[in-house]
């Protein structure tokens, strides 16, 4: 899956414009969370909003914006879900539409943190005037782009890397008189490497290829990989598979399900050596898993280390069918339940609603 960066930078080289449709608060039952974001361009949306009537109306409005040439400008919506778009939650939800046009150098530095999974916030400036250059990407470390005034940018940096702190987000601020958009990203996108390219594999890479991750996909069998695979995948042929954990990021998902045991043995004994990988899963019966443990054991991977081990995998998510799709869905399931764990203590909170004065109707 293709982060908001990645997405616009696409939707630009395609089609010369895009209008950037985020969520900007939200008060009461909404779809979605302060922060989340959809890219709408001529060739259609990519990422969503919470779907329903809201997204529909959103796309609608940014297809318009599009069509009439809006010149690059934000803006804020409000739509009370219920008495304007007839949608049970019954919330009140801010959007923020923001067009870009082709020049838009700020990208670079925001695909770079997406591919870096570092947080970033995109900051806008609301209202007049458009077509001025009025955006600004902003990290705890640097920022790129501009709004247009050089004492203005060095204030939107620091209301930025206010809202980047931990319990912050999303959220409008007032600077010297100006109103800001400003637009809190945390890339959330993790490393899987995935060994073996048999027929679970090739079913597992196709549901991580709809996820927020980057995926190694490692086997000696290069004629078995398939001509094409998605975005967020990389394949690595090579003749020592084993040797690729050493190379694996820190924190990486590691899923092992080659064709030989042997092979599996190995990499899952390479795996243990380096302690710092957030998830190791082996495919395979309760008696492979005896059987590796024994071994590994006796060759003295700690105990606590060798109970880190999923095995089998796919089981937690309740599913008792073999077929490679279901299998796949399960281990997603279980990369997906681990990794929420790890961000539950970083999640923003939402903020209040904005001033009404700030909003197009």
């Amino acid at each position: 899956m293709t982060g908001l960066a990645g997405a616009l930078s696409r939707a630009i080289a395609a089609g010369g414009r895009a209008v950037v449709v985020a969520i900007a608060n939200g008060s009461g039952s909404v779809p979605r969370e302060a922060g989340a974001w959809m890219v709408v361009s001529a060739s259609g949306p990519h990422g969503t909003i919470g779907g329903g009537h809201l997204e529909h109306e959103a796309t609608r409005l940014a297809r318009e914006a599009i069509a009439d040439a809006t010149p690059e400008a934000t803006w804020l919506v409000r739509f009370p879900l219920a008495a304007r778009l007839g949608q049970c939650c019954g919330g009140v939800a801010t959007v923020a539409f923001a067009v870009v046009d082709g020049d838009a150098p700020w990208l670079e530095l925001a695909d770079a943190c997406e591919r870096t999974s570092t947080a970033f916030a995109l900051v806008h400036r609301l209202g007049e005037p458009a077509g001025a250059p009025h955006r600004l990407v902003v990290t705890a470390e640097t920022a790129r782009g501009s709004l247009g005034d050089a004492s203005l940018d060095a204030a939107a940096v620091v209301a930025a890397r206010k809202r980047l702190a931990p319990g912050a987000g999303t959220g409008t601020a007032e600077v010297d008189g100006t109103s800001l958009f400003v637009h809190v990203v945390r890339p959330h996108a993790f490393d899987v490497v995935l060994f073996g390219n048999g027929h679970v594999g090739r079913a597992l890479v196709q549901v991580l290829g709809a996820l927020p991750c980057r995926v190694r996909w490692i086997d000696e069998r290069e004629h078995d990989f398939p001509a094409s695979v998605p975005a967020n995948v990389e394949i690595v042929a090579t003749d020592t598979p084993a040797a690729e954990i050493a190379g694996a990021p820190r924190g990486a998902y590691v899923v092992v399900m080659t064709h030989s045991h042997g092979l599996d043995f190995d990499i899952v004994e390479a795996a243990l050596e380096r302690h710092d990988w957030s998830y190791l899963g082996l495919i395979g019966s309760r008696p492979k898993r005896a059987q590796f443990e024994r071994r590994l054991a006796a060759r003295g991977a700690p105990e606590t280390e060798l109970a880190r081990v999923t095995c089998p995998i796919g089981a937690q998510s309740g599913l008792t069918s073999k077929e490679p799709g279901a299998i796949a869905v399960g281990v997603a399931a279980e990369l997906l339940a681990i990794r929420e764990k790890s961000l539950e203590a970083s999640e923003p909170t939402s903020v209040r609603p904005f001033a009404r004065r700030q909003e197009r109707t």
